[in-house]
C-alpha cells in the first residue's frame, strides 16, 4: 500500500463520525493496524467494553466504505474492546532477589476464574509454549497436531503468536477463512487437522502493532468465533501455539480458558531453560496443569558417522523437568528434512514419521494423548522445587 493510497482510505475512514467525541475515526484515534494488501482492507476498531453496542453500527458503516473502494474484494473491521489497565488492591513491588513471604504470594498470583470455559465443542485445550522464541516451537506445535491426527484424534490448531504468526506458512495456508452459516469464522482444513492463524487475514509482511489488550481481544476471537467443532463432531484436541514469552495472551488463555495442560518447548542450551523455569512458574501460577518438557535440536546426527553431534548441549530440558517436577517428553533432534518442511509448508510428520525426530514426535504425541484423558485439567500444577 503507497502512502497516496494510504492517505485516501484513512481520508474516507475520517468522514465517518464517531459517535463519542464527534470528530472522525482517524481523528478520534480509533483507526488501528490499517492493512490494504491483494485485494483485501481492514482494520482494528478499539473502544472502550461499555460502548462496543455502540459502535456496531460503526463498524458496519466501514466495512461498506472499505468494500466499496476500488481492488478491494474483503473487507473487514474488527470491533475490538480494552480498557486502561489498574492496579489491582493489594500489589505490592520487591527489589530483585526479595523473597516474598508465602502469604503475599497467594495474594497476588493470579489465578484461573471458575467460570474459566472452553471453546464450544472442544473437548481438550493444549497449549504448547516457550519461554523465548527461536526454540522451534511452532515447528513442535505443527506437527504435535499432526501428529495426535494421526493418533486418530480430531485436531484443531490455532495460531495465538499474533505478532509473528508462522503456522500457515508452514502449513502452506493461502486461502482467507470465510463466514459460515452461523455466523463464525470456518477454520482451514488441511493434512487432517483444522487450522486457524491471524496470518490468514492480514499481509504476511505486515507488522501486527498491537497493544496487549488488543492482542487477547484478537486471541478471544480465534477462539470463541471460530468454529472448531459442532455438536455432531466435536474436537477433541486444540492446540495452541502460543507466543514466546509470559505475557498478555499467555495470561489471557490461563485465566479466562479452561486449558487442559501446557507443553513447554526449549533447546538445551542455559540461556532457553531459564526462560523455561519463568514459563512453568507463570503455568503453576495460574494453575494450568504441565503435561510435560520437550527439547528441540537436541542433537545433529552426523550424516558419515551416525554419531549424535551436540550442538547445543544435550539434557538441559530433561534435568530442568526434573528438577521443576515436570514430566520429559522427549528430545527431537535437529533434521534438515524438518526445516525444509516447515519452510515448503507440509508438516515432518506426514511422510517422515518413521525418521528419528518423525518417531519423536509420535511419542510426545502419545504421551500428551494419555496426559489429556488422564483427565490433565483436573489434576494440580506441579509444586516447583527452587534449588541452588
Amino acid at each position: 500500500m503507497s502512502d497516496t493510497e494510504r492517505q485516501i482510505i484513512l481520508s474516507k475512514l475520517n468522514q465517518i463520525v464517531d459517535p463519542r467525541s464527534g470528530r472522525g475515526l482517524v481523528d478520534a484515534g480509533l483507526v488501528q493496524g490499517l492493512v490494504a494488501s491483494r485485494g483485501r482492507a481492514g482494520f482494528m476498531l478499539e473502544v472502550a467494553p461499555a460502548d462496543v453496542p455502540l459502535y456496531e453500527a460503526v463498524r458496519g458503516e466501514a466495512e461498506s466504505m472499505l468494500a466499496a473502494l476500488p481492488g478491494v474484494e474483503r473487507a473487514q473491521v474488527v470491533l475490538t474492546a480494552s480498557a486502561e489497565p489498574s492496579l489491582a488492591p493489594g500489589n505490592i513491588r520487591v527489589r530483585k532477589g526479595a523473597t516474598l513471604s508465602p502469604q503475599a504470594v497467594s495474594q497476588n498470583a493470579p489465578s484461573r476464574p471458575t467460570g474459566a470455559m472452553k471453546p464450544a465443542h472442544v473437548r481438550h485445550v493444549l497449549a504448547v509454549a516457550s519461554g523465548k522464541g527461536g526454540v522451534g516451537k511452532s515447528a513442535v506445535s505443527v506437527n504435535l497436531a499432526c501428529a495426535l491426527a494421526r493418533l486418530g484424534l480430531k485436531v484443531g490448531l490455532l495460531d495465538a503468536d499474533v505478532y509473528g504468526p508462522s503456522i500457515p506458512r508452514m502449513l502452506g495456508l493461502t486461502d482467507e477463512p470465510v463466514v459460515g452459516a452461523g455466523g463464525k469464522l470456518q477454520p482451514i482444513s488441511v493434512f487432517g487437522i483444522k487450522a486457524m492463524s491471524i496470518g490468514l487475514m492480514v499481509d504476511e509482511a505486515a507488522p501486527m502493532i498491537w497493544r496487549g489488550p488488543m492482542a487477547s481481544s484478537a486471541l478471544n476471537q480465534m477462539l470463541n468465533d471460530v468454529a472448531w467443532g459442532s455438536e455432531a463432531e466435536p474436537l477433541d484436541v486444540l492446540v495452541i501455539d502460543m507466543p514466546p514469552g509470559t505475557g498478555d495472551i499467555q495470561l489471557t488463555l490461563a485465566q479466562k480458558v479452561a486449558v487442559s495442560g501446557a507443553v513447554v518447548v526449549s533447546t538445551p542450551q542455559a540461556v532457553a531453560l531459564i526462560d523455561v523455569r519463568r514459563g512453568i512458574s507463570m503455568f503453576e501460577k495460574t494453575h494450568v496443569p504441565i503435561l510435560g518438557v520437550v527439547e528441540n535440536m537436541a542433537y545433529f546426527t552426523d550424516p558419515s558417522t551416525g554419531a549424535a553431534i551436540e550442538i547445543f548441549g544435550r539434557g538441559g530440558a530433561r534435568e530442568t523437568a526434573e528438577t521443576l517436577g515436570a514430566p520429559f517428553l522427549g528430545e527431537v533432534p535437529i533434521d534438515i528434512a524438518l526445516r525444509q518442511a516447515c519452510d515448503d509448508g507440509k508438516p515432518f510428520v506426514i511422510d517422515q514419521a518413521d525418521s528419528p525426530a518423525g518417531r519423536a514426535f509420535m511419542d510426545i504425541a502419545v504421551a500428551v494423548a494419555a496426559g489429556l484423558e488422564a483427565g490433565a485439567d483436573e489434576r494440580p500444577a506441579p509444586t516447583m522445587r527452587i534449588v541452588d
